[in-house]
């Protein structure tokens, strides 16, 4: 399965969980798609060769929590990569 299948299969599973793209009468919106954030390079080291070398980052998927502060970060990808490098790729984000 490749990164975009997996984003439309992690959509499905997020709103049967009760997420929401788009307010509704449950409440505003608590998912954004590929918000930017301000990475450094140190972090951009430690992601290692399969990472594109920018100063930017975008998170595939950022989810709030109740007064719409981030809570978590998934990261999509092709079903051939190591669970792990979503992880860290993650981690880094989230430290930045």
């Amino acid at each position: 399965m490749k990164e975009a299948s997996a984003r439309i299969r992690i959509n499905k599973l997020l709103e049967a969980s009760g997420w929401r793209f788009f307010s509704d009468s449950n409440g505003p919106a608590n998912i954004q798609l590929e918000p930017s954030i301000a990475i450094h390079s140190q972090d951009l080291d430690a992601l290692g060769n399969d990472f594109e070398k920018t100063k930017n980052g975008y998170i595939d998927f950022l989810l709030l929590n109740d007064k719409g502060f981030p809570f978590i970060i998934l990261e999509a990808k092709a079903e051939n990569k190591n669970p792990l490098v979503g992880k860290e790729q993650a981690r880094k984000y989230a430290r930045s």
